[in-house]
């Protein structure tokens, strides 16, 4: 005779092949193998609006279709719209390396901001706090702190220029180089540079203007003199 624990392991896997019953739903047979998936990336975005109201009805109608998982308004309260472990529609037709689809895999946070204007210190020190927390509990990489316009840079430019993420960098979440930075080496190919940092190269000069405006501050375009491209190859081995 089949010794009993053999037998009940022989069904348990026999129920996990079988067909689904007749009212369609999955026979229920838990495995102790298995953790909660895990953001890797963090995406900062400003929401243009004028006031946090706007910005949190936005982000919470349900025609609009977009969210984050937080607010963060200029006097520094920080709204929770969707849980850590949920996928919030934050970051669109994204890229940033070998990694699509950036709603799968990070922590979207709005930063109520009209764009043109500073962003408030009681907004960013609770920012700040936040992403402490958020790289206590995930574990992800200074280098996956990245801005809306860096992961889909040829429809979004948040956040503006005028973002301090300098001040980011130097409490640990984001690359950063100090200006002026060291010359980058003769024959340095400031393209294949933006490549290997992760930017999408689809639209040469959008990945360009995202790289200015998240590393050096600027609203510009052409191609990146030998400042720009001495960051860039600083940044690189900064990684």
């Amino acid at each position: 005779m089949m010794p009993r624990g053999i037998a009940l392991l022989l069904l348990a896997a026999l129920a996990a092949c079988a067909p689904l019953p007749p009212d369609g739903r999955a026979q229920w047979v838990p495995s102790p193998n298995f953790d909660q998936r895990r953001p890797n990336f963090v995406i900062l975005h400003q929401t243009t609006s004028d006031n946090v109201a706007k910005a949190l009805a936005t982000l919470t109608d349900r025609q609009r279709k977009v969210s984050a998982h937080y607010l963060i308004g200029r006097d520094g309260t920080v709204l929770q719209l969707v849980d850590e472990a949920a996928r919030a529609w934050h970051a669109g037709d994204s890229r940033w390396g070998s990694m699509t689809d950036l709603n799968s895999g990070s922590i979207g946070i709005e930063l109520d901001n009209t764009g043109e204007e500073a962003f408030a210190e009681p907004q960013i020190a609770a920012l700040l706090v936040l992403l402490g927390e958020l790289r206590e509990r995930h574990r992800i990489p200074a280098e996956n702190v990245l801005a809306h316009g860096d992961v889909a840079p040829t429809r979004k430019v948040d956040p503006s220029r005028l973002f301090p993420w300098r001040r980011l960098a130097q409490a640990g979440f984001g690359l950063w180089c100090e200006a002026p930075p060291p010359t980058a080496p003769e024959g340095f190919d400031a393209l294949l540079g933006l490549r290997a940092l992760g930017y999408d190269m689809v639209n040469v000069p959008a990945a360009r203007a995202a790289f200015r405006r998240h590393f050096l501050a600027q609203d510009a375009e052409g191609e990146l003199d030998p400042a720009a491209q001495g960051m860039l190859h600083c940044l690189l081995n900064s990684k």
